[in-house]
C-alpha cells in the first residue's frame, strides 16, 4: 500500500500474478492491509488491481485441493475482507482496472465509488463454478445492487461488459483502461476534501445495520457448519 500523499489519498493495489486469483494467502494479505487502513485511515483510499485485471475471484486451481482448515480460512477470509473494506471509515474508491469476476467483483462492490475499465468483463459466477457465497459476500451483493441487478448477476452467472454493468448500477463510471486509476484518484481527492467525521457518520448511517448483520451471519456461516459436518 502506498503512503497517503499531500492530498491525503493512499492506494492499495492487490497484486498476485497473473490475475489476482484469491487463495488463502492473498486473502490474509489483503486483510492485514485493510486492518492497517482501519487503524490509521487516510483521508481517502483507492483500491485497485494489477495490469488489466482487478481480480478473477477464487483461485480455482488451488481451492479444490484445499483441506478443511484451508477451506475454513477461505470462508473466514472472504467474510473478513468484505466486512473490513465495506466498513472502512474513510472514503474508498475502486479503480477497477480490468476483469472483476466472482469474489473480485464482490470486493469491488465493497467500495464507495467504482470506476471500471471499459475493456473488462465482469460477473458474479459463483454458482456456475459451484462455489457458494460466504455470508458477508452475498450480503454485500444484496446491499449494493438493485434486486433486478442482483438477480441478473448472481443467478444468471453470465459475464457482462462494462456498459451493461454501468446500466445495472454496478459501476458509477467507465474509463479507458489507462484512465481508470487517474479518474479514481481524482474522485478520491474530491472525497478527501470532505470533513472526515461527517463522511463516516453518513456512511455508517447507510451501512451500519448491514455490517452488524454481516458480522452476525459470518460468525455462524452455514459453510463453516457444513465443513464441521
Amino acid at each position: 500500500m502506498s503512503e497517503a500523499g499531500a492530498d491525503g489519498v493512499a492506494v492499495l493495489a492487490v497484486d498476485r500474478p497473473p490475475v489476482n486469483a484469491m487463495n488463502v494467502e492473498l486473502l490474509e494479505q489483503v486483510i492485514v492491509a485493510v486492518n492497517a487502513v482501519a487503524a490509521a485511515p487516510p483521508r481517502a483510499l483507492v483500491l485497485t488491481g494489477r495490469e488489466s485485471c482487478f481480480s478473477a475471484g477464487a483461485d480455482l486451481k488451488a481451492v479444490p485441493g484445499y483441506g478443511q482448515d484451508e477451506h475454513r480460512r477461505m470462508i473466514n477470509g472472504i467474510n473478513e475482507m468484505a466486512i473490513g473494506v465495506y466498513g472502512l471509515r474513510c472514503p474508498v474508491v475502486a479503480a477497477i482496472n480490468g476483469h472483476a469476476i466472482a469474489g473480485g467483483l464482490v470486493l469491488a462492490l465493497c467500495t464507495d465509488l467504482r470506476v471500471a475499465s471499459n475493456a473488462g468483463q465482469y460477473g458474479l459466477t459463483e454458482i456456475k463454478v459451484g462455489v457458494p457465497y460466504p455470508q458477508a459476500a452475498i450480503a454485500v451483493v444484496r446491499a449494493e445492487l438493485a434486486p433486478h441487478a442482483a438477480r441478473s448477476l448472481a443467478l444468471g452467472n453470465a459475464l457482462f461488459d462494462s456498459k451493461e454493468c454501468l446500466r445495472l448500477g454496478v459501476f458509477d463510471e467507465l474509463a479507458e483502461p489507462d484512465g481508470v486509476l487517474p479518474r479514481a484518484l481524482e474522485l478520491a481527492r474530491g472525497l478527501a476534501a470532505f470533513e472526515p467525521g461527517a463522511y463516516w457518520r453518513t456512511k455508517n448511517d447507510m451501512r451500519g445495520a448491514a455490517i452488524e448483520a454481516m458480522r452476525a451471519a459470518a460468525a455462524d456461516d452455514p459453510l463453516l457448519a457444513a465443513l464441521a459436518g
